[in-house]
């Protein structure tokens, strides 16, 4: 039992000031403080994303971005930074660290005019809670040739564990898309997981013991432009055969979204699949330039969506219902829309130069490495080419 009035006994506390360490205290800070306040000094919360908000007023223009009691906080001038500083210190207990080299455990390392987003010591936590200190490093996440069944072989004696390294690895894939196929794999598993799951586990932490400096490499944009690649495994999934769509999309040569899930629904060609990938990622880009938009940085140009599956590109444009395209329905009309509209240009790309492949199977070493340097992951002292 908590707190009870002995004279009102049925009365409940009316909270005034967040306390911290209750569950409800980063939201009531938030919503009854933080956003109230900066929005009277002239900030505009984002409708894209709730935690930004933008400041903007004639050649002044500041991004704030909060986490519960994090905050990054980038701005166009330095009298503005000074001026914007004093008023939240003067409300909030805050101290200001600097320029950016850490937060929410992302390590940012400044070369010349590129940053590099690392996790570099949570990667080596990983290892060391894994106690695979001194084990050998692979080439690649993922085997090419095998596919983990939900029933392949006896359950794994410490699931706890199994699980909370796996969740350990989801965290680690926003600095590191190229282990985002591995990860998903063995997440799908975790209510049951086998040997076989947890021997998979253990390859990518073997695959990050070779690459534990790896990270984002991220770089000036001189060309504002959206291009993304989407790619589908057709019934990849050996036990409920839906297929598993990635994407990954880039701001210039930089990448900035990505991903690599198991579709909710089984389909019935590979045309299907593949246009449903295309879908998921014309919805993801549809945030993006509103989002950029907000940021007072719209773009001018199409987005160029590249998939290697002939017939999920002529659908894109083909307004032709017949019976093989009914029950997908509302996807074609969604991706046509943003077709017609001239937002969104879906074109064909060789399966060579396909680089959502490393969201949806196993590759070789060549092509994942390929693919892996074409995704800006790399070591801090290495310029990588992007796309």
């Amino acid at each position: 039992m908590g707190f009870r009035h002995r004279d009102f006994p049925d009365h409940v506390c009316l909270l005034r000031k967040a306390l911290y360490g209750l569950k409800q205290a980063p939201r009531a800070w938030y919503q009854w403080w933080f956003t109230d306040f900066v929005t009277i000094q002239g900030f505009r919360q984002s409708k894209s994303d709730n935690s930004l908000f933008i400041y903007h007023h004639g050649a002044d223009i500041a991004y704030l971005l909060i986490y519960v009691d994090d905050i990054i906080l980038t701005i166009s001038s330095e009298a503005l930074r000074t001026r914007l500083l004093h008023t939240l210190s003067g409300e909030f207990a805050m101290k200001d660290l600097g320029p950016l080299s850490y937060f929410l455990g992302i390590q940012v390392t400044r070369t010349s005019d590129h940053m590099v987003l690392s996790q570099h010591a949570y990667v080596n936590d990983i290892i060391h809670r894994a106690s695979m200190d001194s084990c050998e490093s692979v080439a690649t996440p993922v085997d090419t040739q095998s596919k983990l069944y939900a029933a392949s072989g006896p359950l794994y004696d410490d699931p706890t564990t199994y699980r909370s390294l796996a969740g350990a690895l989801r965290y680690l894939t926003f600095t590191r898309p190229d282990i985002s196929f591995a990860v998903q794999q063995i997440c799908m598993h975790m209510h049951a997981p086998t040997i076989d799951h947890w021997n998979a586990l253990k390859r990518i932490i073997r695959y990050l013991q070779g690459t534990t400096a790896f990270g984002l490499h991220l770089g000036p944009v001189p060309d504002l432009r959206l291009v993304s690649y989407t790619d589908a495994d057709w019934a990849g999934c050996p036990d409920t055969r839906r297929s598993t769509s990635g994407y990954c999309v880039y701001l210039g040569e930089n990448l900035i979204s990505w991903s690599s899930k198991r579709q909710p629904t089984i389909s019935r060609s590979s045309a299907e699949a593949e246009y449903r990938g295309v879908a998921n990622v014309v919805a993801d880009i549809c945030w993006l330039r509103n989002l950029l938009l907000e940021l007072h940085h719209p773009l001018a140009t199409a987005t160029l969506v590249y998939c290697d599956n002939v017939s999920a590109v002529y659908l894109s444009g083909n307004p032709v219902q017949h019976q093989r395209t009914k029950h997908i329905e509302l996807d074609i009309h969604f991706v046509r829309e943003q077709v017609r509209r001239g937002s969104i240009r879906v074109l064909h790309v060789p399966s060579r130069h396909q680089i959502a492949d490393i969201f949806t199977k196993g590759l070789p070493r060549v092509l994942f490495d390929d693919f892996r340097t074409s995704l800006n992951i790399g070591p801090p002292d290495v310029s990588t080419a992007g796309v």
